[in-house]
């Protein structure tokens, strides 16, 4: 049997958690349920080791740090990844882990379904499929709720995963790292519910939103120089062809360049777009480097059963 262990990021969630804990006990009796505390100012860790969670601390705030120390700390097969606001539905750990197991996948997402409004709000319905979106067209489309916080991944994974993000912006790592390696990826539906009365969320809508799209952009930057560049490097030589066009125009009128202020950043600007281009042709190269590094250290650690 894998063993499997449960991870649950927590932030004052003393409402929520006994919830989750008892949930995934019940539908996952064989598994280890750690509950990480990420600076809570109410009732979080004593209610969760009540439940039977194992309790972790974290103290540099945001999920992705807490998520990085879990990785770190916990040894296990199979990891499920959930929230701690009890919004998911455990009864779809199962199913996850068994389609992982049977097709040898790294990492399962559960794609959420509801009808309640107050779950999913449009604002949040529509930036998740924004961004959603974004990655697929970027890096692949292999994952139709990128921002899902209920996932199962192998050990390979998340040994391998280097966990640089410090937020709620993690999701979109998880994602753009598994389709930057090739990893083998599933998906299934997974019901989604509203948050218990008395707790709240800790995801702001514009600001969550706005660091999430900074990362795809960094992510670009890094995973995908050539065209980032290529792209940069496009627009620098189309101004500069806009801008040098009239002063051309006017040398082979007169023979004279009276605007000279604008033929230099006309000039200026077609050489920065060969040197952004000359950029990413090489850091192209120190991008194809790290994903091979990245990928023998994802194959040095033996899948399950192998």
């Amino acid at each position: 049997m894998p063993r499997i262990a449960v991870l649950i990021p927590c932030y004052n969630e003393q409402v929520a958690i006994p919830r989750v804990v008892a949930a995934f006990r019940a539908v996952l009796p064989e598994a280890r349920i750690f509950a990480y505390d990420n600076n809570s100012t109410d009732d979080t860790v004593r209610v969760a080791a009540a439940a039977g969670a194992v309790v972790g601390r974290e103290t540099q705030q945001g999920k992705g740090h807490v998520v990085r120390r879990m990785f770190a700390d916990i040894d296990a097969d199979f990891y499920v990844l959930v929230d701690g606001d009890d919004t998911y539905d455990a009864t779809a750990a199962p199913a996850m882990i068994a389609l992982a197991l049977a097709e040898n996948l790294d990492m399962v997402t559960a794609a959420r379904v509801t009808d309640a409004a107050a779950a999913y709000r449009p604002g949040h319905r529509f930036g998740n499929a924004l961004l959603t979106g974004l990655v697929s067209r970027l890096f692949g489309k292999r994952v139709s709720d990128m921002l899902s916080g209920y996932r199962v991944f192998s050990r390979r994974f998340a040994k391998s995963f280097p966990a640089l993000s410090s937020g709620f912006e993690t999701e979109t790592e998880f994602t753009v790292h598994a389709l930057q390696l090739g990893m083998p990826m599933g998906e299934i539906s997974a019901a989604y519910k509203e948050r218990p009365v008395g707790s709240a969320s800790k995801l702001r809508t514009y600001r969550d939103g706005a660091r999430i799209l900074r990362l795809i952009v960094m992510l670009v930057k890094d995973e995908r120089p050539l065209p980032f560049f290529s792209l940069a490097g496009g627009g620098l030589f189309l101004m500069g062809v806009l801008l040098g066009i009239p002063v051309v125009i006017e040398f082979l009128k007169i023979g004279l360049v009276p605007r000279l202020p604008t033929a230099i950043l006309s000039a200026c600007l077609v050489m920065l777009s060969f040197l952004s281009l000359a950029c990413g042709l090489i850091l192209d190269s120190v991008a194809r480097g790290r994903r091979e590094i990245k990928r023998l250290a994802y194959l040095a650690i033996p899948m399950f059963g192998g």
